[in-house]
Protein backbone atom coordinates (compact mmCIF):
# COMPACT_ATOMS: atom_id res chain seq x y z
CA UNK A 1 0.00 0.00 0.00
CA UNK A 2 1.01 3.25 -0.87
CA UNK A 3 2.92 5.31 2.01
CA UNK A 4 1.02 8.21 2.37
CA UNK A 5 -2.34 6.21 2.30
CA UNK A 6 -1.00 5.74 5.84
CA UNK A 7 1.23 8.66 7.13
CA UNK A 8 0.29 11.77 8.41
CA UNK A 9 0.36 14.71 6.11
CA UNK A 10 0.80 18.62 6.31
CA UNK A 11 -0.65 20.89 3.23
CA UNK A 12 1.47 23.82 2.50
CA UNK A 13 -0.84 26.56 1.25
CA UNK A 14 -0.43 30.10 -0.34
CA UNK A 15 -2.94 32.68 -0.43
CA UNK A 16 -3.72 35.51 -2.38
CA UNK A 17 -1.44 34.61 -5.23
CA UNK A 18 -1.66 37.19 -7.65
CA UNK A 19 1.08 39.10 -9.76
CA UNK A 20 1.24 41.81 -7.10
CA UNK A 21 2.13 39.19 -4.10
CA UNK A 22 4.40 37.26 -5.79
CA UNK A 23 7.67 39.37 -4.72
CA UNK A 24 6.65 38.80 -1.54
CA UNK A 25 6.29 34.79 -1.75
CA UNK A 26 8.96 34.05 -4.18
CA UNK A 27 12.05 33.83 -1.41
CA UNK A 28 9.80 31.34 1.22
CA UNK A 29 9.08 29.66 -2.44
CA UNK A 30 12.40 28.90 -3.20
CA UNK A 31 13.87 28.19 0.59
CA UNK A 32 11.10 25.25 -0.29
CA UNK A 33 12.09 24.03 -3.18
CA UNK A 34 15.43 24.04 -1.32
CA UNK A 35 14.10 21.40 0.93
CA UNK A 36 13.14 19.08 -1.40
CA UNK A 37 10.09 17.57 -3.20
CA UNK A 38 7.66 19.91 -0.91
CA UNK A 39 4.37 20.34 -3.08
CA UNK A 40 2.77 23.52 -2.42
CA UNK A 41 -1.19 24.39 -3.00
CA UNK A 42 -1.76 28.18 -4.78
CA UNK A 43 -4.64 30.19 -4.34
CA UNK A 44 -4.78 31.86 -7.35
CA UNK A 45 -6.76 34.97 -7.92
CA UNK A 46 -7.64 35.90 -11.28
CA UNK A 47 -7.79 39.52 -11.16
CA UNK A 48 -6.26 40.64 -7.64
CA UNK A 49 -7.95 44.08 -6.07
CA UNK A 50 -9.24 44.49 -9.55
CA UNK A 51 -5.61 45.41 -10.48
CA UNK A 52 -3.78 42.41 -11.36
CA UNK A 53 -5.76 40.42 -14.34
CA UNK A 54 -3.50 37.53 -15.04
CA UNK A 55 -4.13 37.93 -18.69
CA UNK A 56 -1.50 40.78 -18.74
CA UNK A 57 0.99 39.19 -16.86
CA UNK A 58 2.63 36.28 -19.26
CA UNK A 59 5.39 35.87 -17.32
CA UNK A 60 3.72 35.06 -13.83
CA UNK A 61 1.43 33.18 -15.65
CA UNK A 62 4.13 30.94 -17.18
CA UNK A 63 5.34 30.39 -13.41
CA UNK A 64 2.71 29.91 -12.32
CA UNK A 65 2.07 26.72 -14.86
CA UNK A 66 6.10 25.63 -14.58
CA UNK A 67 4.78 25.34 -11.12
CA UNK A 68 1.96 22.59 -12.31
CA UNK A 69 4.49 20.72 -13.92
CA UNK A 70 6.33 20.56 -10.74
CA UNK A 71 3.16 19.11 -9.20
CA UNK A 72 1.98 21.85 -7.96
CA UNK A 73 -1.91 22.46 -7.47
CA UNK A 74 -3.74 26.10 -8.49
CA UNK A 75 -7.32 26.26 -6.75
CA UNK A 76 -9.75 29.16 -7.81
CA UNK A 77 -9.23 31.82 -4.59
CA UNK A 78 -12.18 34.27 -5.49
CA UNK A 79 -12.16 36.49 -8.31
CA UNK A 80 -11.22 40.11 -7.55
CA UNK A 81 -10.25 39.46 -3.52
CA UNK A 82 -12.03 42.58 -2.60
CA UNK A 83 -15.82 43.39 -1.35
CA UNK A 84 -17.29 45.49 -3.76
CA UNK A 85 -20.77 45.11 -1.96
CA UNK A 86 -23.57 47.43 -0.99
CA UNK A 87 -22.70 48.67 2.15
CA UNK A 88 -23.18 46.51 5.51
CA UNK A 89 -26.81 46.95 6.53
CA UNK A 90 -26.46 45.07 10.06
CA UNK A 91 -24.01 45.31 12.86
CA UNK A 92 -23.14 41.99 12.34
CA UNK A 93 -22.02 42.08 8.50
CA UNK A 94 -20.25 45.53 9.48
CA UNK A 95 -18.29 43.91 11.95
CA UNK A 96 -17.71 40.72 8.96
CA UNK A 97 -17.39 43.22 6.21
CA UNK A 98 -15.14 46.26 8.14
CA UNK A 99 -13.28 44.47 10.99
CA UNK A 100 -12.92 40.87 10.47
CA UNK A 101 -11.77 41.33 6.24
CA UNK A 102 -12.34 44.17 4.06
CA UNK A 103 -12.35 41.37 1.48
CA UNK A 104 -14.43 39.32 2.03
CA UNK A 105 -15.57 38.56 -2.00
CA UNK A 106 -18.05 35.87 -1.56
CA UNK A 107 -20.27 36.85 1.40
CA UNK A 108 -22.93 38.63 0.51
CA UNK A 109 -23.28 37.49 -2.97
CA UNK A 110 -26.49 36.49 -4.95
CA UNK A 111 -26.35 32.84 -6.53
CA UNK A 112 -26.60 34.52 -9.93
CA UNK A 113 -23.49 37.03 -8.95
CA UNK A 114 -21.43 33.76 -7.65
CA UNK A 115 -22.26 31.50 -10.64
CA UNK A 116 -20.91 34.78 -12.84
CA UNK A 117 -17.43 34.93 -11.04
CA UNK A 118 -16.82 31.33 -10.44
CA UNK A 119 -17.41 30.83 -14.37
CA UNK A 120 -15.52 33.73 -15.20
CA UNK A 121 -12.82 32.05 -12.72
CA UNK A 122 -13.04 28.43 -14.05
CA UNK A 123 -12.67 29.81 -17.93
CA UNK A 124 -9.38 31.60 -17.06
CA UNK A 125 -8.17 28.14 -15.62
CA UNK A 126 -9.03 26.26 -18.78
CA UNK A 127 -7.89 29.34 -21.00
CA UNK A 128 -4.25 28.72 -19.35
CA UNK A 129 -4.55 24.36 -18.89
CA UNK A 130 -4.61 24.83 -15.56
CA UNK A 131 -6.29 21.34 -13.56
CA UNK A 132 -9.02 22.78 -11.46
CA UNK A 133 -9.80 21.33 -8.55
CA UNK A 134 -10.57 23.38 -5.39
CA UNK A 135 -12.24 26.63 -4.71
CA UNK A 136 -11.53 28.87 -1.66
CA UNK A 137 -13.52 31.79 -0.99
CA UNK A 138 -11.30 35.06 0.67
CA UNK A 139 -11.57 35.46 3.98
CA UNK A 140 -13.24 31.77 3.67
CA UNK A 141 -16.66 33.44 3.56
CA UNK A 142 -19.88 32.62 1.61
CA UNK A 143 -22.96 33.20 0.72
CA UNK A 144 -25.77 30.98 0.50
CA UNK A 145 -25.86 31.95 -2.51
CA UNK A 146 -22.27 31.00 -3.50
CA UNK A 147 -23.16 27.32 -2.02
CA UNK A 148 -25.84 27.13 -4.36
CA UNK A 149 -23.73 28.26 -6.84
CA UNK A 150 -20.90 25.62 -5.96
CA UNK A 151 -23.08 22.88 -5.70
CA UNK A 152 -23.56 23.64 -9.97
CA UNK A 153 -19.99 23.83 -10.50
CA UNK A 154 -17.24 20.91 -11.85
CA UNK A 155 -15.39 21.19 -8.48
CA UNK A 156 -14.21 18.49 -5.85
CA UNK A 157 -13.64 20.99 -2.88
CA UNK A 158 -14.02 24.27 -0.72
CA UNK A 159 -12.54 25.03 3.07
CA UNK A 160 -12.80 26.54 5.58
CA UNK A 161 -10.04 27.06 8.11
CA UNK A 162 -10.64 24.02 9.54
CA UNK A 163 -12.14 21.85 7.19
CA UNK A 164 -12.70 20.73 3.38
CA UNK A 165 -16.01 19.99 2.23
CA UNK A 166 -16.29 17.74 -0.96
CA UNK A 167 -18.30 19.05 -3.60
CA UNK A 168 -21.33 19.16 -4.77
CA UNK A 169 -22.48 17.83 -1.25
CA UNK A 170 -20.73 19.70 1.34
CA UNK A 171 -19.59 16.88 3.02
CA UNK A 172 -17.16 17.81 6.37
CA UNK A 173 -13.31 16.48 6.14
CA UNK A 174 -11.51 17.52 9.18
CA UNK A 175 -7.98 19.21 8.05
CA UNK A 176 -7.19 21.61 10.74
CA UNK A 177 -5.13 24.63 9.47
CA UNK A 178 -2.74 26.72 10.84
CA UNK A 179 -2.91 30.77 10.22
CA UNK A 180 -1.79 33.62 11.52
CA UNK A 181 -2.78 37.70 11.97
CA UNK A 182 0.51 39.05 10.84
CA UNK A 183 -0.39 42.94 11.04
CA UNK A 184 1.06 44.30 13.85
CA UNK A 185 4.05 42.78 16.41
CA UNK A 186 1.21 41.99 19.25
CA UNK A 187 -1.01 40.06 16.42
CA UNK A 188 2.45 37.99 15.30
CA UNK A 189 3.29 37.09 19.15
CA UNK A 190 -0.26 36.10 19.94
CA UNK A 191 -0.45 34.09 16.12
CA UNK A 192 2.75 32.12 17.39
CA UNK A 193 1.67 31.19 20.77
CA UNK A 194 -2.22 29.68 19.53
CA UNK A 195 -0.04 28.08 16.69
CA UNK A 196 2.38 26.56 19.03
CA UNK A 197 -0.85 25.09 21.02
CA UNK A 198 -2.35 23.91 18.35
CA UNK A 199 0.53 22.16 16.56
CA UNK A 200 0.24 20.13 19.98
CA UNK A 201 -2.79 19.45 20.04
CA UNK A 202 -3.01 17.87 16.40
CA UNK A 203 0.38 16.34 16.98
CA UNK A 204 -1.43 13.07 16.26
CA UNK A 205 -4.38 14.74 13.36
CA UNK A 206 -3.79 13.21 10.01
CA UNK A 207 -3.21 16.27 8.81
CA UNK A 208 -1.94 19.97 9.31
CA UNK A 209 -2.57 22.51 7.15
CA UNK A 210 -0.16 25.94 6.94
CA UNK A 211 -2.22 28.53 5.64
CA UNK A 212 0.25 31.50 4.77
CA UNK A 213 -0.70 34.88 3.13
CA UNK A 214 1.55 37.71 1.73
CA UNK A 215 1.93 39.91 4.84
CA UNK A 216 3.43 36.78 6.77
CA UNK A 217 6.11 37.20 4.18
CA UNK A 218 6.85 40.83 5.11
CA UNK A 219 8.22 40.08 8.65
CA UNK A 220 11.08 38.01 9.67
CA UNK A 221 9.57 36.69 12.87
CA UNK A 222 6.60 35.12 11.01
CA UNK A 223 8.24 34.08 7.75
CA UNK A 224 10.90 32.18 9.64
CA UNK A 225 7.91 30.64 12.10
CA UNK A 226 6.43 29.05 8.59
CA UNK A 227 9.54 27.72 6.98
CA UNK A 228 10.65 26.38 10.23
CA UNK A 229 7.33 25.14 11.32
CA UNK A 230 7.37 23.35 7.53
CA UNK A 231 11.01 21.76 8.22
CA UNK A 232 9.73 20.49 12.16
CA UNK A 233 6.57 18.90 10.36
CA UNK A 234 9.12 17.15 8.09
CA UNK A 235 11.02 16.14 9.97
CA UNK A 236 8.76 14.59 12.37
CA UNK A 237 7.64 12.28 8.97
CA UNK A 238 4.59 14.18 7.76
CA UNK A 239 3.86 13.75 3.76
CA UNK A 240 3.51 16.91 1.70
CA UNK A 241 0.62 17.43 -0.59
CA UNK A 242 -1.71 19.22 -2.32
CA UNK A 243 -4.95 19.91 -1.14
CA UNK A 244 -6.71 17.80 -4.10
CA UNK A 245 -4.02 15.43 -4.04
CA UNK A 246 -5.10 14.68 0.24
CA UNK A 247 -8.47 14.50 -0.79
CA UNK A 248 -8.24 12.14 -3.23
CA UNK A 249 -6.27 10.10 -1.00
CA UNK A 250 -9.37 10.19 1.50
CA UNK A 251 -11.28 9.22 -0.41
CA UNK A 252 -9.82 6.40 -1.72
CA UNK A 253 -9.64 5.27 1.74
CA UNK A 254 -12.89 5.31 1.72
CA UNK A 255 -13.34 3.50 -1.13
CA UNK A 256 -11.45 1.02 -0.33
CA UNK A 257 -12.64 0.57 3.52
CA UNK A 258 -16.08 0.02 1.32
Amino acid sequence: MDKAMNVPSVLLVLHDVAPQTWADYQPFVEAVDALGDVPITWLVVPDFHRRNNLDAHPDFRQMLTHRVARGDELALHGYFHCDDGTKPSNPRDWFMRRVYTHEGEFYTLSEQAALARLRAGIELFDRYNWPLHGFVAPAWLMSEGTREALRQLPLSYTSDPQHLYRLPDFSTVDAPGLVWSARSPWRRGLSKWISDYREQHWRHAPVIRLGLHPVDMCHEFSRNYWLQTLKRLLNEGRVPMTKARWLERQNQRIGRAA
